[in-house]
């Protein structure tokens, strides 16, 4: 695709993105929801998070279905009120129906599959049931514009436009921390052009490129970006990929995870989905001024987080390389 295209295709995206943001307002009732509350908090969210990633490594999906997985969690969380025990089923119904949307259909994992290895205490009629309503309060048909749209169609229009060093600006690297920052809630307000410009300007900036940088600028004044606005967002960019590349924090295997598992652990993944179904859940939106819960109990829950079992695929050359490792289950 020619400069004059991708810019066009940029400008239209651009109009577009308004239309696939979470609600603020959601998001900041989440943000301040005690971790003992009855409702979803924030390090709850960003649990989920990372197990989605976790998931879609271990599945071999692509970045695209994490990141419209977790555009489709963050709206409808922001949207609608639920207990924390729903929220295996919700987040395993995005990433259900994102992969139906992204991936080729003979590498899709069945949902039975999905349910046994995301651990999760419910049947395969109530992820349906559940996709259908996220579906419906999203109006969602197809795929959404994310930040990751914008940060293909940004390395896409710098490559285009720069004539030196074009191996330097590593494609896959920048997904990687795209992923990296959506497993914070705080990131889920960002638009996304201007989330994935931070993490152009980030990465340009690191392999020290005048020409790349002068085209970053460009896409700026392009879009109408205030300076302040991408200077603020930039900076927690930063702090969060610095956090990220701390000893302190875990970082997972880019490799397919490969679990070994006994006869009796996996007798017992197929025998543990005796639970009842979903019951009807009542209609209930985010207000501020209400405190009581707005759903009743769907199902049974107990499900234990997969972060610390399953992992999630960031590289060595992008995390530090003694974090890598291969995730080995045993009963």
């Amino acid at each position: 695709m020619d400069a004059f295209k991708l810019m066009k295709e940029l400008r239209v995206n651009h109009e577009q993105e308004v239309h696939y943001l979470p609600k603020e307002t959601g998001l900041s009732l989440i943000e301040s929801t005690v971790q003992d509350d009855s409702r979803i908090s924030a390090k709850s969210r960003d649990a989920k998070v990372e197990d989605l990633w976790s998931l879609t490594s271990f599945f071999g999906y692509t970045t695209q279905t994490f990141v419209l997985a977790v555009n489709l969690l963050d709206r409808f969380l922001a949207m609608m009120r639920i207990q924390p025990k729903h929220l295996s089923c919700v987040s395993l119904s995005c990433l259900n129906m994102a992969a139906k949307v992204m991936e080729e259909e003979c590498n899709l994992t069945s949902t039975d599959e999905l349910i046994r290895i995301g651990q999760c205490r419910f049947t395969v009629s109530d992820l349906g049931r559940m996709e259908k309503i996220v579906a419906e309060k999203l109006n969602f048909k197809s795929k959404a514009i994310t930040a990751l749209t914008f940060l293909h169609l940004y390395h896409q229009i710098t490559l285009s436009h720069s004539t030196d060093r074009k191996e330097t600006l590593n494609l896959e690297k920048l997904e990687a921390q795209l992923k990296a920052c959506l497993c914070r809630i705080s990131f889920s307000k960002a638009k996304p052009s201007v989330l994935a410009l931070s993490l152009l300007r980030q990465e340009i900036e690191a392999v020290q490129s005048e020409v790349m940088l002068e085209i970053a600028y460009r896409i700026q004044r392009h879009l109408k970006i205030a300076d302040g606005e991408l200077l603020h967002w930039r900076k927690r960019v930063a702090l969060c990929l610095s956090d990220y590349a701390s000893p302190e924090c875990s970082k997972p295997n880019h490799r397919k995870l490969q679990w070994i598992v006994s006869r009796r652990t996996a007798q017992n993944l197929h025998s543990h989905r005796s639970v009842p179904e979903l019951p009807t859940i009542p209609e209930g939106c985010w207000d501020e001024s209400e405190s009581e819960d707005s759903c009743e109990d769907m199902m049974s829950s107990g499900e234990e987080s997969l972060s610390s079992s399953l992992g999630s695929d960031a590289e060595g050359p992008f995390f530090p390389l003694h974090l890598r490792r291969q995730k080995h289950l045993h009963a």
